[in-house]
């Protein structure tokens, strides 16, 4: 019986000891755990057309996407979203990595107009090197 005792004496101070050790851990931060579980899924299907509504004010097109539910592809369909000044819409879309296809949630990102004025200097560049190249 005094053995019993002891080793309930010992169960019951080591779970105080986890419960106490998880409250000062959350504490002083906080822990996060992601497990990504990956099934191999072929491409999705092309985007779907889909006929728009004259836009309302302050409000930009939000195209539809893919969405993996369950074995298979579902349309989600497009949707019109608050505009934010000095941000871009970056749409839902599948990417390949690695071998798998994953899901990229549209998002907003900060304007880079610097990052778009090289980009189009680009773009001339390469239209003047190509015109160039076919006229010789």
């Amino acid at each position: 019986m005094f053995k019993r005792t002891i080793v309930g004496l010992r169960s019951t101070a080591l779970c105080a000891l986890v419960a106490l050790a998880v409250v000062t851990s959350t504490a002083h931060g906080e822990v996060s755990v992601n497990i990504g579980i990956g099934i191999p899924i072929g491409p999705p299907p092309p985007p779907r057309v889909e006929v728009l509504a004259p836009a309302p004010a302050g409000y930009l097109w939000a195209p539809g996407y893919w969405a993996w539910h369950g074995d298979n592809y579902v349309w989600v369909r497009g949707r019109w979203i608050l505009s934010r000044p000095g941000y871009v819409w970056v749409p839902d879309r599948w990417e390949q990595r690695e071998g798998r296809w994953h899901i990229a949630p549209g998002q907003w990102q900060r304007e880079h107009r610097r990052f778009v004025r090289e980009e189009r200097r680009e773009e001339r560049n390469e239209r003047r090197e190509h015109e160039r190249h076919r006229g010789h």
